[in-house]
């Protein structure tokens, strides 16, 4: 992991020149005024990892300058929530003494929530047996004594050691509806909690008046499906990542909403599937007739790389695009193609990664009349 400089007093600072960039990168494409989403100033990152260092009896967390890719030493870390920040001194002192648990040990990860459930993932350089087993155990049993509700995982070249889970069980409230959301360590799950639980209110705030049913691309493990879903008659969602898929499964019957359908398919393949282009057996062993849905609306929150134009022609077929991008540069790209069609009538920014430079962004697109 590399340098953050989080300083809570440079906070407004680094937002309004980020508020700034983005009103000037989106100008041409005639955006109604920006909602801004702030995010706590520090202690807003739910998921942190650090290398581990040995020097003698010694061991402690290190990071990397960006600049100079020198390492220092990382007792606390503002960025990341304060569970981590509590656990972390309490951890490495646990592992410190012990052979077992220190020996090879090179990095550790950390996954929390706003529920006060945290997973710790101890990455090694050789392989684990049944003597780690038993002393990861007792560091779990110590820690949860101390007040943590905390599970392991041990991690080396094609091993996995689990204890007891490897998930954590995240709540987020929506105007004061609370869902709960399973994430497995390894899969995609938004980094800021507080930052999350706004983009779920924009989005369904985007979505109240909605008619029909909802079209999802890139679904993840729910996140917003579960949300919207209130919004819409039925809820089509689409994700390629098996992980993910288990995971939105579990999320649907844990929040007991029963008019979501998740199917395993990548955008590219649900734009073949829609056009005639191929038949899936996914689709016919999930039951699911595309053509049994009235969705008026699509929502698309694509990776980095943005929609490939096949996708953005697709989507281009639909009277409502709501799109939540990690990447204002590729979401300009499929704003040249979506803007033929349809016009922004809502423009957010999410400040999920502050002090950083990365900006995530949402859009309302309306067809244009």
């Amino acid at each position: 992991m590399a340098t953050l400089d989080v300083n809570p007093q440079r906070y407004q600072e680094q937002l309004a020149e980020k508020i700034g960039r983005l009103n000037e990168m989106f100008a041409p494409y005639d955006v109604p005024e920006l909602e801004v989403f702030e995010s706590p100033e520090q202690h807003y990152r739910m998921r942190a990892e650090f290398r581990v260092w040995h020097e003698g009896d010694e061991l402690y967390y290190i990071m990397f300058n960006q600049q100079t890719r020198e390492k220092y030493r990382v007792d606390q870390f503002p960025a990341a929530s304060r569970l981590i920040n509590d656990l972390m001194p309490l951890l490495i002192d646990a592992m410190k003494d012990n052979e077992s648990l220190r020996r090879k040990l090179f990095q550790v990860d950390f996954l929390s929530t706003l529920s006060g459930e945290i997973l710790v993932s101890l990455l090694y350089h050789r392989q684990l047996d049944d003597e780690w087993t038993s002393h990861a155990k007792a560091l779990k049993q110590r820690l949860n004594d101390e007040g943590f509700n905390l599970n392991i995982i041990g991690r080396a070249r094609k091993m996995k050691i689990v204890l007891d889970r490897d998930y954590v069980i995240e709540k987020l409230d929506v105007h004061g509806k609370p869902y709960v959301y399973q994430q497995v360590e390894n899969s995609f799950t938004q980094p800021n909690g507080k930052v999350a639980e706004k983009m779920l209110e924009w989005a369904v705030d985007c979505t109240q008046d909605s008619t029909g049913d909802l079209l999802e691309l890139y679904c993840g493990n729910g996140n917003f499906s579960l949300a919207l879903a209130q919004n819409f008659d039925r809820v089509l969602a689409t994700e390629l990542a098996k992980p993910s898929v288990v995971s939105a499964q579990y999320n649907i019957a844990a929040n007991k909403i029963d008019n979501v359908q998740i199917l395993r398919l990548s955008a590219e393949e649900f734009t073949e599937a829609i056009e005639g282009k191929r038949e899936f057996r996914r689709l016919q062993d999930a039951g699911v007739d595309l053509n049994s849905y009235n969705c008026n609306t699509i929502f698309v929150d694509p990776p980095r790389s943005g929609m490939d134009i096949d996708t953005c022609k697709m989507v281009q077929g639909y009277e409502r695009i709501m799109y939540i991008s990690c990447n204002p540069d590729t979401l300009k790209e499929n704003l040249d193609v979506l803007c033929e069609t349809h016009k922004v009538t809502r423009f957010a920014l999410f400040d999920q990664f502050p002090f950083t430079h990365h900006m995530e962004a949402g859009v309302l697109l309306e067809r244009i009349k």
